[in-house]
């Protein structure tokens, strides 16, 4: 008798998948060190706690690899000392989250007939409501970011409703930002602190035109970037609209990345050449991927000693990869093309950023120096770029804003295109 060519195709792809079956064992919740690192808000009666476990943990808690499907776990506690029931509104946190039975059902193989798995997905789940009272928590699953997560809580009642935003770090991402001790940045003596907007606006104008290579002998992108508010309200804004931080030049990063120029692949956390601004490389950098390495927004960012109103002034850059080149400036020998119309990637960057439900006040400042197309300036890779010359100055409050909420700071002109939105947003007012 002659072997079924299928059949025997169907026996081996059975045997490599059962050999590839992850094994089931999960650990109780409470041996896993994750909650050590948890943040804790309180408004009112509610009292709300948030912990994201590493990929390790996660494993540990689930029994299963929940990174390696793409997944990551982030734990909830809200306690309710209020006369009303409360929701918890898990679209807020990730529009696209998974299901206990979803998320589950990914694993299946690993519990035998996948009963199992299950239950102990949903023994985890978080569920509502919070009663008068009471205290709840558990997980949600959702898609998997490196890094840093933005968490954001909504809960609503009858009558009201309550918002919490939350930024955790991932103890083991080799993201750029670990390589800086922010709060020894500078010195007492150092920190100038301003309280009057004529007076930032003036300071802002006195900032170096550019980035700068190392030994300040040549200018690189032009510094087009300006953040005023706390950390808590400006990074979760980021990570809300989908950027994600930068990993050091290491041996992973740099394998990822090359693998990612040879196929064309998306590498979310590429790194990034190194600026200079105040005689340092950026503070942290940050980026937005397409579908491959060759195409991304990404920004760079640096804390300035100066101090709006109590709140952190940043200056930074940014521009639009529009493609890779082979260079020898770089460890990794590649280096990024950029857009030459760098005013358009600054304007993306801020209706980006509208969107994120945390930007309040924005305004225009000099200080970059106008570069025209037919007399561009060059950046550190020999890129051309021109601009109008103006740099945007984005001030954050704690979130929820509308865009209706979005005030415009008389300082220069803004870009016609803006000019134009903030005038029929008035007359919507009106």
């Amino acid at each position: 008798m002659r072997a079924n060519p299928l059949f025997g195709l169907c026996l081996a792809f059975a045997v490599v998948a059962s050999g590839c079956a992850t094994s089931f064992s999960p650990r109780p919740v409470a041996e896993v060190p994750f909650k050590a690192r948890a943040q804790t808000q309180v408004q009112d009666g509610l009292t709300v706690t948030v912990a994201v476990p590493t990929a390790e943990e996660a494993e540990a808690i689930y029994g299963v690899d929940l990174a390696d499907k793409g997944l990551q776990a982030v734990w909830v506690q809200v306690r309710n000392e209020e006369d009303l029931p409360y929701w918890f509104l898990t679209s807020g946190l990730d529009p696209s989250y998974y299901s206990a039975s979803e998320a589950a059902y990914a694993f299946r193989s690993a519990g035998g007939d996948g009963q199992a798995v299950l239950d102990h997905f949903e023994s985890l789940q978080f569920k509502n409501p919070v009663y008068p009272g009471a205290t709840a928590s558990g997980f949600l699953v959702v898609h998997r970011d490196e890094g840093y997560k933005a968490v954001d809580i909504d809960l609503i009642s009858r009558e009201k409703a309550r918002s919490f935003t939350y930024m955790i770090l991932d103890p083991t991402f080799k993201g750029d930002y670990t390589l800086v001790d922010f709060d020894a940045l500078y010195g007492s003596g150092e920190i100038v602190e301003i309280e009057e907007e004529e007076a930032l606006r003036r300071e802002l104008e006195k900032l170096p035109c550019c980035t700068a290579n190392k030994g300040g002998t040549g200018y690189g992108d032009p510094l087009n970037l300006v953040f005023v508010g706390n950390n808590e309200d400006i990074f979760p804004a980021y990570a809300r609209r989908g950027w994600h931080g930068t990993e050091i030049i290491w041996r992973k990063a740099a394998w990822r990345t090359v693998k990612s120029f040879l196929v064309g692949g998306r590498y979310r956390y590429s790194p990034v050449s190194p600026l200079y601004v105040y005689g340092r490389r950026q503070d942290l950098a940050a980026q937005k991927a397409r579908g491959n390495i060759h195409q991304r927004n990404h920004l760079r960012m640096w804390l300035s000693p100066l101090r709006f109103r109590g709140k952190r002034v940043w200056v930074g850059q940014i521009s639009r990869d529009i493609g890779v080149k082979f260079t020898t400036k770089t460890p990794i020998l590649t280096t990024h093309v950029i857009d030459p119309y760098v005013d358009e990637a600054r304007r993306y960057l801020l209706e980006d950023l509208a969107y994120s439900q945390a930007l309040a006040r924005v305004g225009f400042v000099k200080g970059v120096g106008e570069a025209t197309r037919e007399s561009p300036r060059f950046n550190l890779g020999d890129d051309p770029y021109f601009t109008d010359g103006l740099r945007v100055v984005m001030f954050f409050e704690p979130r929820p804003r509308t865009l209706a909420d979005i005030d415009l700071v008389d300082w220069e002109p803004p870009p016609r295109p803006l000019t134009s939105l903030n005038r029929e947003v008035s007359d919507a007012r009106r």
